[in-house]
């Protein structure tokens, strides 16, 4: 275990030095390329926080899906094999519940200003 900060505590300090420091005296593709590093770290600083959790759940899904073990990239390597085979498809239970809370999740990181992604927090209560 490593002594504070953390990684999460670092990237978000860095994004916002960079966003209220630095952005607001940018100008032009400057300011431009610093939006894209600042996004870049707030991607990041997601990943560090939500994706262990995220992956976690999925892999126990797939585990319960598949009735078999195996780390998440197996186990998505065995439901596309089945999917591709025909042996899975959306009738099967629990298959389409697991695709959408795996998009879910993969968007609360990638993209969670993303605006259907938010409208669909507020239909869940979440």
């Amino acid at each position: 275990m490593q002594d504070e900060p953390t990684s999460t505590e670092l990237t978000e300090a860095v994004a916002d030095f960079l966003r209220n420091e630095i952005a607001p005296v940018i100008k032009g593709h400057n300011a431009f390329k610093l939006r894209v590093a600042i996004n870049a770290l707030d991607l990041v600083t997601r990943q560090l926080t939500l994706e262990q959790g995220s992956d976690a759940a999925e892999t126990a899904r797939l585990m319960q899906l598949l009735g078999t073990q195996g780390s998440l990239s197996e186990l998505n390597h065995a439901l596309a094999d089945r999917i591709a085979s025909g042996e899975v498809d959306l009738q099967t239970p629990g298959l389409a519940e697991h695709l959408w809370q795996t998009t879910m999740d993969k968007l609360a990181v990638d993209q969670p200003n993303y605006g259907s992604y938010k409208r669909e927090l507020g239909s869940q209560g979440g």
